[in-house]
Formats: structure tokens, C-alpha cells, sequence
């Protein structure tokens, strides 16, 4: 055993987790690993801005090189652990080699969902790391074909992007709607009129069952006997949760990480934060798992307090964002469970919308999903911590200053 921090996953929540460790006094030694060769990066932008060609590599650091080095955080990249040793406190790399550890976090985030009717096929891309838009970038030509398979938030960032490239592009859903399992009906048709009024085609209640190729052109077939032709294909269904190390060690999983309400797993010397973990939330009274840079860094750094001692209960509001074409729409809460829906302002006008949709349950609000509408996002965050019980006619009053909700 060591005296050691090991920190696996050098993604948000393992940078956060790091710097964290050191502003809460930890002394010992930090080793951060990351299976990557790159120095860890924003992802987000991955989707929008790095695809765009607007923002490189260089400028989507979490931290400059130098930062590491000065809060001696020894940083391991091109490292792969493949598996824990709970007994003697050891980490095995995939060289041989074994770490041993006093206490390790376990970042290890989710990777994409392969869809396996594109196996082993060329052209066809998902959207997770910086090595997979170096792949893509090249095909993205003006007059090119793509079909993007899977229509949450990365399949239609994707698609914007694409559409300003002058990208012929293409949207297969399986659900009714586009953005189905996060938002509701109107946020969906919001998001469906604007992508079609850029000249992207989107289908819904699309089931992919094949993909062939003729020469350099796929083919996919769907179930009815449709066909869509393309020249690439872009993957958007969805991530899988990394836990096979922790399930590996006996750590308690379900669909996530199991940690309680200080970031702990089922083992004491083992915290766990991120996209990874299923923890429990005492706003919404369940166990639930986020995939969300806000999260990630906020949940590593309850984390990196508790490793140092520390009883912080992690029980933030959850919130997101999505940026398609020049609207930004910014989300707060979750919606699971709504009986109502409250828009404030309108969804009409494409790009130039402004409105807000509060879901609220029993009176409560729960979530809300604002376009071109900030004072209500951040009063948002407030409500929904505070569990505020709001009548459905002030919300929708724009008499009302968000600010005054509860108040006026």
C-alpha cells in the first residue's frame, strides 16, 4: 500500500478531483490516469465548436500543462488500469506494472454505444474524443451526404454543424420524437422545425435494420422497406457506463457506480465521481446517474473534500446545455415525473425564439429548458433546490421578473 491518491479517468471529474484534492490539503502523492495520449480536454466542444473548426485542440485544455506540474499532480496518459486489487490497494496497468494507492477515485466516465449493423464498416464515425473528429473532419465538404443516426443532443449538435458546412444531412430517430427521453412534445417540435428550417431532413419512428455499401455510398435500410443513401454516417445513440473496473474489484454497480451521498462507493478507500456514478439526491428522493460536464466537476470536488476527511453531502441541481446554430438552449433539473408543463414566451421564430418551459410536479418545480431566456435558468436553479411550490400563472406572466417568481 501506498500513501498514494490514484485518480483513473483524467477526464472532467478526474482534472477537478485532482486540483481539488490539493486545495483541500492532501500532501501525499496525486497520480492522475488517463488512457488518452493527449493532455485532458473539454469535450463538450467536441460536438460543436472543435467539429466547426472554430476552436482547435490546444484550446479546449482543462488545464495547461504547467498546472499539473505545479500542484505536483503526476500525470499518467497513455495508461490503461486493468484491474484493482481491493486487498493490497493496488492498481495493474496494462504494462504489468502495479500502483499502490491509500485512497483511489474512480473517473472513468462512459463511452459511446456501438451500433452494430455499421461494424466494421468505413465512414462511419462517433463522437467522444478528439481522435474521433480528426477522423471525421475530412469528410465534412460542402455537397457531401451524411445521415446521422440517433437524434439526442450529440446527433443534432453534429447535424448543425454539418448543416453550416453545407452538408447535405439526414436525422434517423427510432422514437416518436426527436429528444423523446429528455425533454417534452414542444421542446421536441422547437428543435425538429428549427433543424428543418437550416435544411436538415429528420425522421422519426425510424428503425435502422441494415447497412451495406455500394463502392464508396452506404445504404441503410429500415424496417418498411425505406432506404437513405449517404457518403458517411455519424453514431449518436447513446453511452455506456465505464464500471467494469469497480465490477471487476466487487464494487457495488447497477447502472452506474454505486456512491452514497459523500461520493464513497460501496468499498471506504474508493470514491467514485462523474458520468459514471449513481448517486442518490435528496431533490428528487431517488438514486440517479448524470451525464453532465456540471456533475462531473462538482460531484469530483465533493469528492476530493470527503477523501480528505471531510462529511460534504454532494447534492447539486443538475443543469446542461446544448448550442445548435446561434440558439443556446440551457437546461436545469430533471423532468422525470412532470404533471405539468408551463411555457413562458414563445417558440415561434426559429433562431430568434425566446421562451422557457417550466415542469413542474404537484405544484413543485422540477426542471425547466430555456432558449434565449438566462434570468430564467439561473432563478431556476434556486426554485428547484428550494423544492418552490409556484402557481403555473406566474410563471407564464412576463409581467413578472424571474427574480420575483416566489416574491411579487
Amino acid at each position: 500500500m501506498s500513501d498514494s491518491c490514484i485518480i483513473v479517468g483524467a477526464s472532467h471529474a478526474g482534472v477537478s478531483l485532482a486540483l481539488q484534492l490539493r486545495r483541500e490539503g492532501w500532501t501525499a502523492p496525486i497520480k492522475l490516469i488517463g488512457e488518452e495520449s493527449e493532455l485532458p480536454y473539454h469535450r463538450p466542444p467536441l460536438s460543436k465548436e472543435h467539429l466547426a473548426g472554430k476552436k482547435d485542440l490546444d484550446a479546449m485544455r482543462l488545464r495547461p500543462a504547467k498546472v499539473y506540474a505545479d500542484n505536483d499532480i503526476e500525470l499518467l496518459l497513455s495508461t490503461r488500469v486493468s484491474s484493482i486489487d481491493t486487498q493490497t490497494r493496488e492498481v495493474k496497468l496494462s504494462s504489468g506494472e502495479s500502483l499502490g494507492y491509500q485512497k483511489l477515485a474512480l473517473c472513468t466516465g462512459a463511452s459511446v454505444r456501438e451500433f452494430i449493423p455499421a461494424r466494421g464498416l468505413e465512414n462511419v464515425f462517433y463522437i467522444r474524443t478528439a481522435a474521433d473528429i480528426a477522423r471525421l473532419v475530412p469528410h465534412v465538404r460542402k455537397g457531401r451526404r451524411a445521415i446521422v443516426i440517433g437524434g439526442g443532443y450529440i446527433g443534432l449538435e453534429a447535424a448543425a454543424v454539418l448543416a453550416e458546412q453545407e452538408v447535405s444531412v439526414t436525422v434517423l430517430e427510432m422514437s416518436e420524437r426527436i429528444l423523446q427521453r429528455v425533454t417534452n412534445p414542444a421542446m421536441s417540435e422547437y428543435m425538429q422545425h428549427l433543424h428543418e428550417s437550416q435544411g436538415v431532413e429528420i425522421h422519426t419512428g425510424v428503425e435502422v435494420e441494415s447497412i451495406r455499401e455500394e463502392g464508396h455510398e452506404k445504404i441503410i435500410g429500415c424496417a418498411g422497406g425505406t432506404e437513405f443513401r449517404a457518403d458517411f454516417l455519424i453514431i449518436g445513440i447513446g453511452v455506456e457506463v465505464d464500471a467494469s473496473l469497480a465490477v471487476s474489484a466487487g464494487i457495488e454497480s447497477g447502472p452506474g457506480i454505486q456512491v452514497n451521498e459523500y461520493c464513497r462507493t460501496s468499498d471506504e478507500h474508493i470514491y467514485a465521481a462523474g458520468d459514471c456514478t449513481v448517486h442518490p439526491s435528496l431533490i428528487y428522493q431517488r438514486q440517479i446517474r448524470l451525464e453532465s460536464v456540471q456533475n462531473a466537476n462538482d460531484q469530483a470536488r465533493a469528492a476530493a473534500a470527503n477523501i480528505c476527511g471531510k462529511e460534504q453531502v454532494y447534492d447539486a441541481v443538475p443543469w446542461f446545455w446544448s448550442d445548435q446554430y446561434s440558439i443556446k438552449l440551457q437546461m436545469v433539473g430533471l423532468s422525470t415525473g412532470y404533471d405539468q408543463v408551463v411555457m413562458r414566451g414563445s417558440a415561434d421564430g426559429g433562431v430568434e425564439a425566446s421562451f422557457a418551459l417550466f415542469y413542474l410536479k404537484e405544484g413543485v418545480l422540477i426542471a425547466a429548458d430555456c432558449v434565449a431566456r438566462p434570468k430564467e435558468f439561473m432563478i431556476s436553479k434556486k426554485l428547484i433546490k428550494d423544492r418552490a411550490q409556484i402557481a403555473a400563472e406566474r410563471l407564464e406572466n412576463e409581467e413578472i421578473e424571474p427574480i420575483n417568481f416566489e416574491t411579487a
